[in-house]
């Protein structure tokens, strides 16, 4: 937590919670949940018995926990929400992203995955509009040298004729053009190996992972690790004509093609619309080790885990829906008029499908005007939904996914983690040696709310740095070791 002064009220708490004679259980918890910043609470009980005497191994219950209640991680992704569960998931996506490059024993993909031709590719979008920037050379278009951080960057120069319709139909429709992509990439692959996709199929698959990511304009792109195996994934050997250039070469070409764009039909004042990717592509080989440059399996498994945790907040837009909840962001009622048998204007939202009014939210202008253009267009599209994804711009796909035999998934990797924490758990209890068969687990859990007071938020915080500070000097310990040739 930012250094700053607390009020008095936040004070009070923090001191009432510190001085509780069940803080050391409570922190306990916190630090389980890996210092959460909105845990899930839960009341009720589980019971351990032997099924062949009955006999009680174990019994907990929440009653004498603090405040009668067990607190567990949320879980969410985003990192504006909370960082430390954010962490944990983008490790899981830094391993399923590491394991489809460098192989992994444990989940049945060999390391033999790495002679696979294999690249890092990016798509990006169209251009919407002039934006300011920072050119390799001179100054941006405005006259002005930027910095970094200046909030001026990826703004429109000149929003009265800025596509900020165009801008979020694309980021709606981007799902289908990289579907669209992905099918005309195999067919560009079979064509250069003179086969015909049915033949593809017999002796070679495609399989990619990739992460979507918002760029300070606010349109989205893919980053994606494209690789050619044989025909059963990873751990078959890709045909002798499979070569990086071979697949590099095939992107390009399924990029350009015309078939890889999605078509938007005109409604009202917005004209037909052909959306394809940008012409800025960038396709660069994987390397399995450092050969001078960036291009790494570490380093791109560690670029996708980073944006997978990101959205539409990088561009200043809110990361929580601005849609309202009765309608589901459609701006109809559920219930029809009797007078003429059509949806009747949600009262709850006047029919703007918003539950907030977007001149009053603390956010940049170029991301207000992104947002309102979903509210406008959500009457001429209704079915793209877009009032109900207005904090992502439009954008309603997943930000991380995969191709089914790219590697492991993160179920997998969750379950993997949770069967480790149950041993742990059994060898706690005295329970290691107890056949799992021979067993009764009785159980009965409620949801009984989430989050933290005011004080606990300080303390949590506190908690959450120092499990950071541990893990970041552990890191930094086992990479001089793996310096020295110690480990």
């Amino acid at each position: 937590m930012p250094e700053q002064l607390l009020d008095r009220a936040t004070l009070d708490d923090l001191l009432r919670v510190a001085s509780a004679s069940d803080y050391h259980r409570w922190e306990d918890q916190i630090r389980r949940t890996g210092g959460c910043a909105d845990p899930i609470h839960l009341t009720g009980w589980v019971l351990h018995k032997d099924k062949t005497t009955g006999e009680t191994l174990h019994h907990y219950s929440t009653e004498g926990e603090p405040g009668g209640r067990l607190r567990l991680a949320c879980g969410n992704r985003r990192a504006t929400r909370c960082p430390s569960c954010a962490w944990t998931y983008a490790g899981d996506t830094y391993h399923l992203i590491r394991a489809g490059l460098a192989g992994d024993d444990r989940r049945d993909i060999p390391a033999t995955v790495r002679d696979h031709p294999r690249v890092f590719a990016t798509l990006t979008a169209p251009s919407f509009g002039r934006v300011h920037n920072q050119p390799d050379r001179g100054v941006c278009r405005c006259g002005t040298r930027h910095s970094a951080d200046d909030p001026a960057l990826g703004t429109a120069l000149d929003p009265k004729t800025y596509d900020y319709a165009g801008a979020v139909l694309f980021n709606n429709h981007a799902g289908q053009l990289w579907q669209r992509f992905t099918n005309r990439l195999r067919r560009e692959v079979a064509a250069r190996a003179g086969l015909t996709q049915r033949e593809l199929k017999e002796c070679a698959r495609l399989s990619y992972g990739k992460v979507a990511e918002f760029q300070k304009r606010g349109a989205i792109h893919f980053h994606a690790v494209i690789r050619l195996d044989g025909p059963h994934g990873p751990d078959t050997p890709p045909p002798t004509w499979a070569t990086e250039d071979l697949l590099a070469d095939a992107i390009r070409a399924a990029v350009d093609h015309s078939y890889t764009s999605v078509s938007v039909p005109a409604a009202g004042d917005q004209p037909t619309r052909t959306f394809r990717w940008g012409t800025q592509l960038d396709v660069r080989p994987v390397k399995a080790f450092g050969d001078g440059t960036e291009i790494t399996e570490q380093a791109v498994a560690a670029y996708v885990a980073k944006y997978a945790t990101k959205a539409a907040e990088t561009t200043g837009a809110t990361d929580t829906p601005v849609h309202c909840r009765r309608c589901r962001g459609t701006g109809r009622s559920p219930r029809y008029d009797r007078a003429d048998s059509v949806l009747s204007t949600c009262a709850t939202c006047h029919g703007t499908g918003l539950s907030e009014d977007l001149t009053r939210l603390d956010i940049p202008e170029h991301a207000r005007r992104l947002m309102a253009a979903c509210a406008q267009l959500q009457a001429l599209y209704p079915d793209r939904q877009l009032a109900r994804w207005a904090h992502m711009l439009g954008f309603r796909g997943h930000f991380s996914s995969k191709s089914r035999r790219y590697s492991t998934t993160l179920g997998a990797l969750r379950q993997a983690r949770a069967d480790y924490r149950a041993a742990q758990e059994r060898e706690a209890l005295g329970l290691d040696d107890a056949e799992p068969d021979t067993v009764l687990v009785l159980a009965d859990w409620q949801y009984a709310g989430h989050g933290h007071t005011p004080g606990e938020s300080v303390l949590a915080a506190t908690i959450a740095r120092d499990l950071q500070l541990n893990r970041e000097t552990a890191r930094q310990a086992l990479a001089e070791l793996s310096a020295e040739g110690e480990w």
